[in-house]
This record gives C-alpha cells, structure tokens and sequence, in this order.
C-alpha cells in the first residue's frame, strides 16, 4: 500500500478561473490592469501571498510588508466566499481515486494554499472525505518546496516516505518530491512556468485515467 500524496492547486482542482477573479479585483481596487488569464496561471502555485506578489512585480509595482498583508487579508476575504464559484475538479478525478482507495491505497493533500482554504475548497466539490488529512502551507510552518511539507503530510495520514508517492504539476511540487526522495508524477494540465517534461518527474500523465498505470510502473521499479 502506498500514500499517494496530492497537491491541490492544478493538481487535483482547476482553481484558476476562481485565484485569478480575486487577484484582478485586487488589483483593480490598486489602479492596476487585470492581469491576462493565461498570464496569470502560470505564477499560481505557492500561495495566495506569492501569486499576488508576482503579479506585482510583473506590473513593476513593489510593495512593503504591510502593503502585502493589507492585499492578501483582502484576497483571502474574497476568495474565501467565492473559492468553488468557477472551479471544478479535473476531469476523471473523482473516479480514479476511488480505484485507488479500493487497492488499499492511502490519500493525501499537500498544498501551498492555506489549510483552511484548502478544506473549505475540498469540502465545497465533495472531495474531503477521500483523503487521510489535507496540509496547507500553515498546517506544519514549513511550505513546498521544503521537503518536510511532504514528509509530515505523509507520517500525518499514516504512512512512511519510503512507501509514499506524489502527484503535482509544478516544479515546486517535482522539487519537493526529490528532496524527500519521494517518486513524483506529474500532470500536464496544471500550472507550471515551463514544459513540465523539463522538470523530469518519473512519470507525466495527460489525464487521471493514465494514473493507476503510472503508480503500477513506479512501483514494480521499486
């Protein structure tokens, strides 16, 4: 049995249109332009404070710290009453992880979003039940990339890194997965800045039906 461990943000859930709705408000209530979609999903991924600081920098705009606290308590405010407005899981999630729970398998949510947010998130899409614990970036003071993120998500939902898995979308999540020397699998349908065939995961998949092979090929290596 493995500890499959999921990230969330266009891993499990296209929470895009929803990040960046809240994102433009905030930075309509600033003067500044909407930022373009696909521009936009492309810096999602380490939390609500970093996506808005990227946003930031790429209109050339720095801000202080208590710039930054003042716009992300007002992204969280309203993100918080809109987070399943728009967003949905990805196709053939729901089903593949049941056929992974029915092999035995344990699963897991390891997130740069808050815990909090994550839950409600997860909750509001009838996800919530399929997973041993969900960990935000707050839930153990260290966010991904830090491989302990991972390792305390794992040990949370029972298991052991030696007999744990990934699967993200990002280089954050790929670099994480290593520096736990966990095996990652990667989607090619989520939020990444560059090809994420150039990040080398041990495996990447198109859609969640490809997964259960993926897991199998990975494990009969081991």
């Amino acid at each position: 049995m493995l500890t499959i461990v999921f990230d969330l943000d266009g891993t499990l859930v296209d929470t895009a249109p929803d990040l960046i709705d809240t994102l433009n408000l905030i930075l309509a209530r600033e003067g500044l332009p909407r930022m373009p979609f696909e521009a936009a999903r492309r810096l999602i991924g380490g939390g609500a404070r970093a996506l808005i600081e990227r946003a930031l920098a790429a209109e050339g705009r720095p801000a202080t710290k208590p710039d930054m606290d003042r716009l992300f308590a007002a992204f969280i405010e309203h993100y918080s009453a809109h987070i399943a407005d728009r967003s949905r899981p990805y196709p053939q999630l729901e089903t593949t992880l049941d056929r992974l729970a029915v092999q035995g398998h344990r699963l897991a949510v390891c997130t740069n979003k808050l815990e909090w947010l994550s839950r409600r998130l997860l909750t509001a899409l009838n996800l919530t039940d399929r997973f041993a614990t969900i960990c935000g970036q707050d839930t153990f003071g260290v966010m991904k990339p830090n491989p302990d993120a991972l390792r305390q998500t794992i040990r949370r939902a029972g298991g052991e890194p030696t007999t744990a898995l990934m699967v993200g979308d990002s280089g954050t999540d790929v670099r994480t997965a290593r520096a736990a020397n966990v095996p990652v699998v990667a989607v090619d349908f989520g939020y990444t800045e560059v090809p994420i065939a150039t990040l080398q995961p041990d495996r990447i998949i198109s859609s969640y039906g490809e997964l259960p092979e993926a897991i199998a090929t990975l494990t009969a290596r081991t």
